[in-house]
């Protein structure tokens, strides 16, 4: 290969490597702030189509407990990043949804995800 070629799959292989780390940072500073706060669970419902999404609602168990909104968007970030990270690229074309859920106490993550995709039915009939 040469200088000018690129190696696509290094380059997708390093961004996956980058990309799992700074989840893994992320988790492991916002799991003190959450138990801190007294935050039991988070649930992050998330949605992306036409080339773009964001995280739709968060809620927090037990109920009632307000984040800091620098904490906030940290949390809506990181369940993005964790569901993007696991389904790259989902937020195209007719996207894909879903839920992630972490169970803060146990330090466990589901992700509960569903890509959208179009079907076809084609038939061709000449001389009938």
């Amino acid at each position: 290969m040469t200088k000018s070629q690129i190696d696509y799959t290094a380059m997708v292989e390093q961004w996956r490597v980058e990309r799992e780390a700074a989840n893994k940072a992320t988790r492991t500073e916002l799991i003190v702030v959450l138990r801190g706060l007294g935050i039991t669970e988070v649930t992050a419902e998330y949605e992306g189509y036409g080339d773009s999404g964001n995280v739709e609602d968060v809620t927090l168990q037990p109920a009632g407990i307000d984040l800091p909104d620098d904490v906030s968007n940290r949390l809506e970030d990181f369940a993005w990043s964790v569901a993007y990270h696991q389904h790259p690229g989902f937020e195209n074309n007719e996207g894909g949804y879903g839920t992630l859920t972490w169970d803060v106490t146990a330090d466990s993550i589901t992700l509960d995800h569903a890509d959208r995709y179009v079907e076809c039915s084609h038939s061709y009939d000449e001389g009938l």
